[in-house]
């Protein structure tokens, strides 16, 4: 993927920060061109345009907030006409809770929010995306189109002072294996990638209680917070093919979280 003539494209949302910062330079590493969404930090999304620059790759920022149906077609819109044909979309624009809240005392407010965000985006940009992938794979634009949605561990472990975001999680767990299912046939490749606890500024709020847990408690059997580039890596391995004949699987990027131990 490292030569210049024709490069990959990937869209990747929520780019401007955190995991999905991490994951659109690892792509940039291995020789993909990038359109990196954001919602509303442009100055984060440029810096990281600029980081991908240093790859000799090339990234536009793209501002679109996935929730907003007139968004998601001007971000594929402009990531196709400025870049070329999108070969993996990355599926990782999400939002937490405002404020953590008992399911006993949450409100309707944070709910719609968070599936609005977390799940409604992605479900119909992948849908959005998927058909435009199968008429440029038929053309021959495009060979091994894969598209990747990146969950959360609370897919499915609890946590009952926000079920929203669990359920917004699980619910795009169920999404990944259903467009799997679909797009098969179509030679789209379809992968979750569930990260554990990653060091964003998302978790800086929790900081204390995770170095508590990771560090005193034997939360992870890897004991260390994880790094964007952890969840990264795990991007670029799809990419790269290294699972072609695996569509459907969930990839835990946890720290061995997943494991049960006695």
């Amino acid at each position: 993927m490292n030569g210049t003539e024709n490069p990959p494209i990937s869209l990747v949302t929520g780019a401007s920060r955190g995991i999905g910062r991490g994951i659109a330079l690892a792509l940039a590493g291995v020789g993909f061109d990038i359109g990196v969404n954001y919602a509303r930090n442009k100055n984060a999304a440029d810096e990281v345009c600029v980081a991908i620059a240093a790859f000799g790759r090339k990234a536009i920022a793209i501002r679109g907030d996935v929730s907003i149906g007139a968004d998601r077609e001007q971000i594929v819109e402009e990531t196709a006409s400025r870049l070329g044909p999108i070969s993996l979309l990355v599926n990782n624009a999400g939002v937490a809770p405002n404020a953590r809240a008992d399911v006993l005392e949450a409100g309707e407010e944070s709910f719609d929010r968070l599936m609005s965000t977390n799940l409604k985006g992605p479900y119909f940009l992948t849908q959005l995306v998927a058909r435009r992938m199968i008429d440029w794979r038929t053309s021959g634009a495009i060979e091994h189109p894969k598209i990747v949605f990146i969950t959360s561990i609370s897919a499915f472990a609890p946590s009952t002072n926000r079920g929203d975001y669990c359920m917004s999680k699980a619910a795009l767990s169920m999404a990944a294996k259903l467009f799997a299912a679909r797009l098969a046939a179509e030679g789209i490749g379809v992968y979750e990638v569930q990260p554990g606890i990653i060091r964003t500024d998302m978790t800086a709020k929790v900081k204390e209680r995770y170095d508590r847990l990771i560090e005193e408690e034997d939360l992870l059997p890897i004991r260390r917070w994880g790094q964007p580039e952890d969840v990264g890596k795990a991007v670029v391995a799809i990419a790269e093919g290294h699972f072609d004949y695996a569509t459907g699987i969930a990839i835990q990027v946890d720290g061995g979280f997943h494991l049960r131990i006695l």
